[in-house]
């Protein structure tokens, strides 16, 4: 019988790719979004893949997720794999954040992973075997300017991993965190808060209108959803998988910059640069 996945934010970019590598693998593939009826590449893909099946999930729902993971262990009688990739970025500084935009990223990015992890855990520790796949983002080991609502959320992520990690492994299950840097993708484009129209009064304007002519750059200049797919392939089959893995030389490059500066003012360096003319 062939492994058994699901997938949250299967719509699009990652997501998508991660499916579409994973059928290709040879796993049964639960691929879910949100409103999954309008994903029309995703209903594509399962058309033309008798290993992909599409299923609705809000991971923002508690309902939404017991309906889902219980209807797959109905169906199918365990999940072997399940990779969190849901979530959305969000633009702002603190000052500039109220406070439902910190609790709605937190919900989406942080206890949604939370609440489908929660869910799937009960059937691994019982099987003995399983894994955890985790997107997070580069943004969970360096905080960018103006993402401090994704930022939280994805620092949280990589708290909650790490700590988890080591009890489930007493279990037989593996817990790994993904953490590309840009990736090509609509996540740019689909940023919410403060990206258009920033108010003239603002006091964070021109340091803001920089940042989001930046980053728009880096995106476009990012790797491609199939390459950090097919590393999450790699690590679904890898028997003894790390618990940390950044998708390209930069993101590796910046990831360990953090570790071999314990002050962190390097890191500021390289972060501000983002804010100048």
């Amino acid at each position: 019988m062939p492994s058994r996945a699901v997938i949250t934010g299967a719509s699009g970019g990652i997501g998508l790719a991660t499916t579409r590598a994973l059928a290709a693998a040879g796993w049964h593939v639960v691929a879910t979004a949100r409103r999954p009826e309008s994903c029309e590449p995703l209903q594509q893909l399962a058309d033309e893949s008798p290993g992909v099946e599409v299923r609705s999930l809000d991971v923002t729902s508690d309902e939404s997720v017991d309906s889902c993971i219980g209807s797959v262990l109905a169906d199918h009688g365990g999940i072997d794999l399940l990779v969190n990739n849901a979530g959305a970025g969000h633009r702002g500084t603190l000052e500039q954040l109220g406070l439902d935009e910190l609790s709605t990223s937190m919900e989406l990015n942080f206890f949604g992973v939370a609440r489908v992890t929660k869910a799937v855990l009960p059937v691994m520790r019982a099987a003995r075997a399983g894994r955890v796949i985790t997107v997070t983002s580069l943004n969970g080991v360096v905080a960018l300017p103006f993402s401090d609502a994704y930022n939280a959320a994805k620092f949280a992520v990589e708290g909650l991993m790490e700590s988890l990690a080591t009890v489930m492994r007493e279990f037989g299950v593996h817990i790994s965190v993904v953490e590309p840097g840009p990736v090509r993708t609509a996540f740019f484009a689909n940023v919410g808060g403060h990206v258009d129209n920033i108010d003239g009064d603002d006091p964070y304007r021109e340091l803001i209108n920089r940042f989001n002519a930046r980053i728009g750059a880096l995106g476009a200049a990012g790797q491609s959803a199939e390459s950090v797919a097919d590393i999450i392939r790699e690590i679904a089959a890898d028997p003894s998988p790390a618990l940390r893995y950044q998708t390209s030389d930069q993101s590796r490059q910046i990831a360990a910059q953090k570790l071999v500066d314990p002050s962190g003012n390097s890191i500021l360096a390289a972060t501000g640069a983002l804010l100048q003319p």
